[in-house]
C-alpha cells in the first residue's frame, strides 16, 4: 500500500489544540499564554473550521470557557505539554483508508518527559475511529514538512541528533520516512534556530506553501542572531532546487533575562480557511504577516500575539495538529 501525508494546506476536517495548563512551563505567563492559545483557537473556529481544544482537568476547562468562542470544542485528555504537533497524531493515507501515524517520543531528546505525552497521539487517533499505526523510532512532527508531492524537509540538527535514534544512519532515517510518511525525497537543512529546545525543529526554519516552494526567513537587521542559519538554509533550498520564498525574520527577541529566544513566523498554522501567524512585539510583526499573505493568497492571514506562548518553548504551530480530510 501506498502512504501519503497531506500538506498542511490540504482541506482539513478540524484541527486540535493544546491548552496550556502548567505554571511550571510558563512560569509567570500562564495566564497570558492561555489567552493566545485560546485567541489562536478562536480565530480559526471564526473562520468556520472546527476546532478541539485539548484541556487537562475541570479547572484548566473552566479557564478556556471563560476565554474561547462557544464553536470551539473543549476535550479533557491527560496530556503533559501543549505541543500536540510532536504528540499527536501524523494523520495520513494508506492506501484506501487514513490512518494514525505514531512514532516513538522521549521528551525532545530526554530534556522534557511529562505525564500522558506519550499516549495522547493514540488517543486522539482513536477519538475519530483511526487505525493507529506505531513506528519503530523517535520523531516529531515537527521535525518535519512536506509539500504533498513525496518531499520533505527537515533539519541535521534534529533528526541526526544523537538523542534520538542514534543507531539509525542518514540513509536508514531516509528509508523510514519513505516508509512511514511516504516521502521519497529529503531536503537536509543544517542547524535550526538558536536555543530552540526541540533541538532545531523545521516547522521554525522553514516551511513549504506549495509544491517545491519552501518559505526561508530573511534575516533583519544586522543583530539578528540567526542570519547565518538562515543564509545556510537559504543555500541548501537553493541547491536542491526547491523554489525560495521571501519571510523577514523576527529580528533579535530575547528574554527578560537578556535569553535569546527562538522567535519565528515561520511558526505559522495553516487551517482551511486561514492562515495563523505567531507575533512576537517587534517592529517586524506587519511585514511578517505581509508576507505569508503573499504566499497565501487563496485565504485571509492574521497575526496573533504569542510572546507569551514562546515563554513555553513554542509557537502556534507546535500547539496544534490538523486532521485532514482524507
Amino acid at each position: 500500500m501506498t502512504i501519503w501525508f497531506p500538506p498542511e494546506w490540504h482541506p482539513q476536517r478540524l484541527i486540535w489544540i493544546g491548552f496550556p495548563h502548567d505554571a511550571e512551563e510558563w512560569p509567570g505567563f500562564l495566564d497570558l499564554a492561555q489567552e493566545q492559545i485560546a485567541a489562536f483557537a478562536n480565530a480559526v473556529a471564526d473562520s468556520g473550521q472546527e476546532v478541539r481544544l485539548i484541556v487537562r482537568d475541570e479547572a484548566n476547562a473552566a479557564r478556556a470557557r471563560s476565554l474561547c468562542a462557544e464553536a470551539v470544542r473543549l476535550e479533557m485528555r491527560r496530556y503533559g505539554d501543549v505541543w500536540l504537533r510532536d504528540t499527536g497524531p501524523l494523520v495520513v493515507r494508506d492506501g484506501d483508508h487514513a490512518a494514525g501515524m505514531r512514532f516513538g517520543f522521549n521528551g525532545w531528546g530526554g530534556k522534557y518527559l511529562m505525564d500522558g505525552d506519550q499516549e495522547i497521539g493514540a488517543e486522539l487517533a482513536a477519538s475519530m475511529e483511526l487505525p493507529v499505526k506505531t513506528a519503530d523510532w523517535i520523531l516529531e512532527g515537527g521535525a518535519l514538512d512536506g509539500d504533498g508531492t513525496g518531499l520533505v524537509a527537515t533539519t541535521e540538527q534534529c533528526l541526526l541528533n544523537p538523542n534520538r535514534n542514534p543507531g539509525l544512519s542518514r540513509g536508514e532515517i531516509e528509508a523510514r520516512l519513505a516508509r512511514d510518511l511516504g516521502y521519497d525525497r529529503v531536503l537536509w537543512l543544517g542547524d535550526g534556530l538558536i536555543n530552540d529546545h526541540t533541538d532545531g525543529h523545521v516547522d521554525n526554519l522553514a516551511r513549504f506553501v506549495a509544491p517545491n516552494v519552501l518559505a526561508v526567513p530573511r534575516a533583519t537587521g544586522a543583530d539578528d542572531p540567526n542570519a547565518a542559519i538562515y543564509a545556510d538554509a537559504r543555500a541548501r533550498v537553493e541547491a536542491f532546487g526547491v523554489t525560495v520564498r521571501d519571510v523577514p525574520s523576527p529580528g533579535r527577541v530575547e528574554s527578560a533575562g537578556g535569553r535569546i529566544e527562538p522567535a519565528s513566523y515561520m511558526n505559522f498554522a495553516i487551517t482551511s480557511h486561514l492562515v495563523v501567524v505567531p507575533l512576537y512585539g517587534t517592529r517586524h510583526d506587519a511585514d511578517g504577516v505581509a508576507a505569508v499573505q503573499e504566499l497565501f493568497p487563496d485565504r485571509p492571514v492574521t497575526g496573533i500575539l504569542a510572546d507569551a506562548v514562546l515563554a513555553g518553548g513554542g509557537s502556534f504551530h507546535c500547539a496544534s495538529q490538523q486532521m485532514p480530510r482524507l
